[in-house]
């Protein structure tokens, strides 16, 4: 008997942690869980949720601020090269699994869904042991190793871009990648948001925004050149939790058209979001999916050597978003494409016709539908 046939709650496990990334999407697949129906995913009551995730990543905060229980498990790393690290998180693996297996058999989940991670891997295992159902989103172009190890042990890998069919073969379904309803539900015009952040409605505002964890290499780079970009520009500058610094001080004393915050929530974003004439961003999937949805002209600095080159190479080819190369990028070359943008209107307008096309994010019935055929 299947363990999610045990218990008439539906009670769903979602895991995945380390990133900001991998959390987003699922956030957002609990918020379209909750406004739906619950007699269409059960007779018996609304869906209850926990999360697994690790132990020190930035997940804990978005999900228990979202009012998900949450447990932490053992996590490691399997390194494609050789490294001392990959023997000591062997262990670390090994007693995530354990642990995992004990949360399934007391929790009895009607499904468990990850979006890639490798704090998921032990616990989709476990869940293949006992015969509890999983499903798993892909959100990058390219596959990830965490969703490699996992993938032969799951029926279906809902998954973002059509290129990610190739990688899971008759497993694969594409759906896209769901919004948060905060951003669905709480729109603002760009003046009522400028005005609430404190900014000068005269004059555009760059958004610079690196991530859950932040990217110091753009921080570094918007700080060198603050006073070119400023006399350009406004900046609200979102560092990454514990990114902040002495000199990103000193600079909002000094220039009033220079703003930083280390961390937003959604409702925090919406307003960045909606004040924002031009945004520049790192390439990882759930700060993508948020700029398809809200189409705003955009330059993508993606982390050099990773999967984000990938992402941020589709929406260059689709002429939805002008890609940097941060080996090659300096202060000059930055402020340059900022200036081209804000003088030309025909690219402005491209670019934001072009976002919002990249990423479904409009596919409420396509998940849906995978879950309950799987619940």
């Amino acid at each position: 008997m299947n363990i999610s046939q045990k218990n008439k709650t539906v009670k769903i496990i979602l895991s995945g942690g380390g990133t900001g990334g991998s959390v987003t999407p699922l956030l957002a697949m609990v918020d379209l869980l909750k406004r739906e129906d619950s007699k269409s995913l059960s007779k018996f009551q609304k869906p209850e949720f926990l999360w697994v995730g690790t132990k020190d990543g930035p997940e804990r905060q978005l999900v228990e601020s979202s009012g998900i229980r949450f447990m932490s498990i053992p996590s490691g790393k399997l390194r494609r090269y050789l490294s001392l690290q990959n023997v000591l998180d062997f262990f670390q693996i090994y007693l995530g699994f354990w642990q995992s297996f004990f949360i399934i058999l007391k929790e009895k989940p009607s499904l468990i869904i990850s979006a890639g991670s490798f704090v998921s891997v032990p616990l989709v295992w476990a869940a293949w042991i006992l015969r509890a159902p999983v499903l798993i989103h892909q959100l990058d172009a390219r596959p990830g190793l965490a969703n490699k190890l996992m993938a032969p042990f799951v029926k279906i890998i809902s998954v973002t871009f059509k290129k990610s069919l190739a990688d899971y073969g008759k497993k694969a379904v594409l759906t896209g990648n769901p919004i948060r309803k905060e951003f669905i539900e709480n729109k603002i015009s760009k003046r009522e948001a400028t005005q609430k952040i404190g900014m000068r409605t005269d004059k555009p505002i760059l958004l610079v925004i690196g991530g859950g964890t932040g990217a110091e290499a753009i921080n570094d780079l918007i700080l060198k050149n603050i006073n070119g970009l400023t006399k350009v520009c406004q900046i609200l500058h979102i560092t990454g939790k514990g990114k902040s610094n002495k000199k990103m001080e000193e600079a909002m004393e000094k220039n009033p058209g220079y703003k930083f915050f280390e961390f937003l929530d959604a409702f925090g974003l919406i307003k960045v979001f909606a004040a924002a004439d031009i945004i520049i961003s790192r390439a990882g999937m759930g700060t993508l999916t948020e700029l398809s949805y809200i189409a705003k002209p955009t330059i993508l600095i993606p982390m050099p050597n990773s999967h984000q080159e990938e992402n941020a190479e589709i929406f260059s080819k689709e002429e939805a978003a002008v890609v940097l190369g941060q080996k090659e990028l300096n202060g000059e070359i930055l402020l340059n494409n900022i200036k081209k943008i804000l003088k030309d209107d025909e690219l402005r307008n491209k670019l934001k016709n072009n976002i919002k096309k990249v990423i479904n994010t409009e596919c409420e019935e396509e998940i849906l539908k995978i879950i309950k055929d799987l619940i």
